[in-house]
């Protein structure tokens, strides 16, 4: 079992024991509903949970913070956040309903009282956020029109508002129009082979 503290010392009791309920719940909804591939739902603490986490190791959010997951799918990276960020509202959208429908059932087994999950088009949200998180869900282009309207003019960070995406791969070309992004490489914070390839973007946007 992956032993999260040693990831995030400052984890109380009860963060640790929702993290580690992740497993046996979605292995459990995805036998139902399918939300992660078959084939990873062995690996969740590593290539969804600590995936996820990963922005917290570029940012951490204030208490009072609004996020909007887009594109949650089965509840990442928002359901992992809101574990390790429980006085950060977060609002979980995406436009399958069976598989918000997973991410409310989640949610409430864990009793996450800050998540709430919505089952909507990104365009569609009401509203402004401190920061837009994402996983791969589309090449940034297609992805920045959807949300630039969603983010607070007013920031409370030393990180500017705007988006926190988790891409991988080589994202000179796709990042080439956006020359205020900021690539992090996860393999820096983790020394699993998963993360290699793998990167948080941020993307400050002025509103």
């Amino acid at each position: 079992m992956t032993d999260y503290s040693l990831h995030f010392p400052a984890l109380s009791e009860r963060q640790l024991e929702q993290l580690n309920a992740l497993q046996s719940l979605y292995a459990h909804w995805n036998a139902q509903i399918n939300v992660v591939s078959r084939k990873d739902i062995d690996e969740l603490p590593v290539r969804h949970v600590l995936h996820s986490l990963a922005i917290a190791k570029i940012h951490s959010f204030k208490p009072g913070s609004r996020i909007l997951d887009v594109g949650t799918g089965g509840g990442f990276p928002g359901i992992p956040l809101a574990i390790l960020f429980p006085e950060v509202e977060f609002i979980l959208v995406d436009s399958i309903q069976k598989k918000i429908k997973v991410v409310t059932e989640v949610a409430k087994a864990l009793a996450l009282e800050n998540a709430t999950a919505k089952a909507m088009r990104a365009e569609q949200v009401e509203g402004q956020f401190d920061f837009i998180v994402s996983r791969a869900v589309t090449r940034m282009e297609r992805f920045v029109p959807w949300v630039k309207n969603k983010v607070k003019k007013q920031s409370n960070h030393d990180l500017a508002n705007g988006i926190l995406y988790l891409k991988g791969g080589d994202l000179t070309e796709e990042l080439a129009p956006y020359p205020k992004a900021t690539i992090h490489s996860i393999a820096e914070f983790y020394d699993d082979p998963f993360f290699e390839t793998k990167a948080v973007v941020h993307l400050p946007i002025k509103n």
